[in-house]
């Protein structure tokens, strides 16, 4: 099997933390968002390669991050794009890859912005089991947040209706955009596009496959976050640290309150200051400030200021006087 993850979104939402950095490779724990798949793609024997499709934009920060990495099976497949208006969709940029890498095996496909709670290899069991094109799917427990989101209707496993982004959903269970596709569905890619069909988002395609043969969904209870705004990225971290605070050896606290689900990264200093629900990058500094809900880039100096649900650039300096 050959495996595609997903990382060519440019993070418009996350700006300006994600201005010269893919979404995919923000921290989370000990290591950074897209790790979780990538560690379980590599542990997976049926799987043999595993192609990182982004753009042209983020293709080097992946090469350099990889080279770093333990990981052994992951290469980068660059898209020709460099820029938002550019983008082939999601359907699109997968049609050209499967030509590009010339696939032709079993497909495992996941979104590298998911942070998921179950391991891949369980959803490439189901897969293997039915022998269809399979997506994961869960329930977001709320019509409005479904919205956003491919809903699946399902008749035991099976799907049987399928509606990318409905503005009256008639259920919340959705699409995570987590897929496989059989070898011999690969083809379909180009078919549908040649039928002029909507290249952007993969759940369009889903739909157009399932209204013509068997497709299957793999449903789990656990957690997933779909890693695309400020709140979803500080909702990831607060889930992986459980109401705990992580604060680097190397970084620096003094005369300070650590509040809940608090992350600071390596070099940072933080002095007379109180944070809550907030990540801080490496090398920042924090002086008499009250930091809630908010993302802090590196190289960022905050100095006397009260931030709420705050997005700091990288190398930004906030002082009570500026």
């Amino acid at each position: 099997m050959k495996a595609v993850v997903l990382a060519g979104g440019y993070a418009t939402r996350l700006w300006p933390i994600t201005r010269n950095r893919p979404k995919m490779l923000l921290p989370v724990g000990d290591g950074t968002v897209i790790d979780e798949i990538f560690g379980d793609l590599e542990a997976d024997d049926r799987i043999d390669e595993v192609f990182v499709s982004t753009n042209e934009r983020f293709a080097g920060e992946f090469e350099t991050y990889l080279a770093d990495a333990d990981f052994e099976k992951p290469t980068v497949s660059v898209e020709d794009t460099s820029a938002e208006d550019e983008k082939f969709g999601v359907v699109g940029a997968l049609a050209q890859l499967i030509d590009r890498e010339n696939v032709d095996d079993d497909l495992v496909v996941v979104a590298g912005d998911n942070l998921i709670s179950f391991d891949v290899a369980e959803f490439v069991d189901f897969f293997a089991e039915k022998g269809t094109p399979t997506l994961a799917a869960y329930d977001v427990g709320s019509r409005e947040r479904a919205k956003s989101y491919g809903l699946v209707q399902l008749d035991g496993d099976r799907v049987v209706d399928f509606q990318e982004k409905p503005d009256d959903p008639k259920s919340t269970l959705v699409s995570i955009a987590c897929y496989a596709f059989p070898q011999e569905t690969l083809p379909d890619f180009e078919a549908y596009l040649s039928d002029g069909n909507n290249p952007d988002e993969p759940g369009w395609f889903i739909q157009w496959l399932q209204s013509r043969q068997p497709v299957h969904a793999f449903t789990f209870e656990e957690a997933w976050f779909d890693i695309g705004t400020p709140e979803s990225y500080l909702d990831a971290v607060s889930w992986y640290l459980n109401g705990e605070s992580v604060v680097h050896p190397d970084a620096t606290v003094e005369n300070s309150e650590i509040g809940d689900n608090v992350y600071v990264l390596a070099g940072t200093e933080i002095v007379d200051s109180s944070l809550e629900e907030s990540v801080v990058f490496g090398n920042a500094t924090i002086r008499d400030a009250d930091v809630r809900g908010s993302i802090i880039d590196e190289e960022t100096v905050v100095d006397g200021l009260d931030l709420s649900g705050a997005l700091i650039g990288a190398h930004s300096r906030l002082t009570n006087d500026s």
